[in-house]
């Protein structure tokens, strides 16, 4: 008697320097099977979180706090991504084992101050992860 194979799912999602929106892929890992990408799916960025997102390419005034907002703005277009993969292949979120999701850069000043540098990517794991 074979046991059933089991079938893992992820869901990786990116924004890109260009600003234009977030990018979702579902997967599929079957033991003995070529990975399969079972979904696509994309979601523009508003005007304005785009400004902000470029603003927070550079020092200003309230930073952390626009930062912050800009991530959590961010999330809630990742968030909508994750929701339309999942209405499409019929699935819940309880189907999917991980999501991959590194954020957004704003800042990158590789090789700089004490010759480390440091990239800066905004987020909101927490909130994606409850949405």
């Amino acid at each position: 008697m074979t046991s059933p194979t089991t079938t893992e799912r992820y869901i990786g999602l990116m924004s890109g320097t260009s600003l234009d929106g977030v990018d979702g892929a579902l997967v599929e890992f079957e033991e003995g099977a070529p990975l399969r990408v079972a979904g696509f799916a994309s979601a523009p960025l508003p005007d304005a979180l785009k400004a902000e997102l470029l603003a927070l390419n550079a020092s200003g005034a309230d930073e952390l706090h626009r930062a912050a907002l800009a991530a959590n703005a961010l999330t809630g277009i990742y968030a909508e991504v994750v929701q339309g993969l999942l209405q499409t292949a019929r699935l819940g979120p309880a189907d999917v084992q991980a999501i991959g999701a590194h954020g957004q850069t704003v800042r990158h000043r590789p090789g700089l101050f004490d010759g480390t540098g440091y990239t800066l990517q905004l987020n909101s794991p927490a909130l994606l992860a409850e949405r």
